[in-house]
């Protein structure tokens, strides 16, 4: 089924990293989601409201939020896909992100008012009719949201959407949710037990876990999380392959929503080489990983790998630095001699979990490198970088 409705309404559907595709691919997901959930949702109003089901009519109204949802998804698709302007030079793709925490808060909303009508139902129950029609159109609807799910869960992996993977979960949440409500309706029948309100707290309170969970989702990418270590470890292996590129460091990976990935990094080339040479390398580096859908900025950094004294010194701190056990690693590493003393400069990338201050991190290292060198005047001069990959 999914597979039908992909060929009928997506023109070259196989070309996912089109925006143009992409676009076309949230527009038929979320016109799907408004009319499976106009018809599931319409359809337990009534019966809830005919049988005086609150259980039902709660599950009916979170079909209906999930309309309203199709709706705010299905707009901040077409918005997402809006060209780079003035105002915004990274494009719009993050409007996905948006549409996500607009999602939470209603559903967040729906959960709370269903809360109040399911208490009152417990402190004031009432026997509930026992109706086939409804028992039809809950199975109905399980089978339906069972299909969403699915549908949902495939666009959502073929084009890569936050959005449409939640909304699939959504749908997972709605079969578990209309599954009880079932539950409910049969043991009320058969044992006349009054279930109907105590049944429609339990849906409010999934309801409202599901907004919050939501929340927490969308909510990460917009404050900046990691980069995926998948890409990441990629990305490191691809750019080791070049020949002349000696070392990488300081790699930062920013993203602007699907499609949309900007990232730095700095290349560490030999110093003799010609830089017009080695300037040229970044370039070619930049362009295959345009062709990539990464927008990446390639800093050139030369170093001496021919100066014997150089290369043992470097060799011995990156030990020192590597005796910590905190994932620290070191780059940019040079040698300063002077009348009285030498400086020994280079930057430590520090990972978000390091148990060492910042000063004290120098203090010590400048401890460890006077331990190691007693004969010698060492001065460390340690700048402090974040990793911001966790790469060691």
């Amino acid at each position: 089924m999914t597979r039908l409705l992909v060929r009928m309404f997506i023109r070259d559907y196989q070309n996912v990293k089109d925006p143009e595709v992409r676009t076309a691919y949230g527009r038929l997901a979320g016109l799907v989601g408004i009319v499976c959930n106009l018809l599931l949702g319409g359809g337990k109003v009534l019966a809830g409201i005919i049988f005086s089901s609150i259980s039902v009519l709660a599950d009916g109204i979170n079909n209906l939020s999930d309309a309203t949802s199709s709706v705010v998804t299905l707009v901040c698709f077409k918005m997402s896909s809006r060209p780079a302007d003035k105002e915004h030079p990274f494009g719009h793709a993050r409007m996905e992100y948006v549409s996500g925490l607009v999602v939470a808060m209603l559903i967040i909303m729906v959960g709370f008012s269903l809360a109040q009508s399911s208490f009152e139902k417990i402190i004031h129950p009432e026997e509930t009719p026992f109706s086939w029609l409804s028992v039809g159109i809950l199975i109905a609807s399980i089978l339906v949201k069972a299909w969403m799910m699915l549908f949902n869960r495939s666009i959502g992996k073929r084009i890569d959407s936050t959005a449409l993977i939640a909304t699939s979960a959504d749908s997972r949440n709605d079969v578990v949710a209309t599954s009880a409500v079932l539950l409910s309706a049969l043991i009320s029948k058969w044992s006349g037990l009054r279930l109907d309100g105590w049944m429609g707290m339990a849906i409010a309170l999934f309801i409202l876990i599901s907004g919050i969970n939501l929340i927490r989702d969308t909510l990460s990418p917009l404050l900046g999380e990691a980069p995926n270590p998948q890409l990441v470890h990629e990305t490191m292996m691809r750019l080791r392959k070049y020949d002349g590129v000696l070392g990488i460091h300081d790699l930062m990976v920013h993203d602007y929503g699907p499609g949309r990935c900007f990232a730095t990094v700095h290349v560490e080339v030999d110093a003799r080489e010609d830089v017009m040479k080695s300037h040229d390398l970044c370039d070619i580096i930049e362009r295959d990983f345009e062709a990539t859908g990464i927008h990446l900025v390639v800093h050139m950094d030369p170093i001496v790998i021919d100066d014997t004294e150089l290369n043992e010194l470097r060799k011995n701190v990156v030990r020192i630095i590597a005796s910590f056990n905190q994932g620290l690693t070191m780059h940019d590493f040079r040698m300063v001699k002077g009348y009285s003393h030498t400086n020994l400069i280079f930057d430590v990338a520090v990972p978000s979990g390091c148990s060492i201050g910042e000063q004290e991190l120098k203090n010590q290292i400048q401890e460890k490198v006077r331990e190691a060198y007693p004969e010698k005047n060492y001065y460390t001069v340690v700048g402090i970088d974040h990793n911001y990959t966790e790469l060691v």
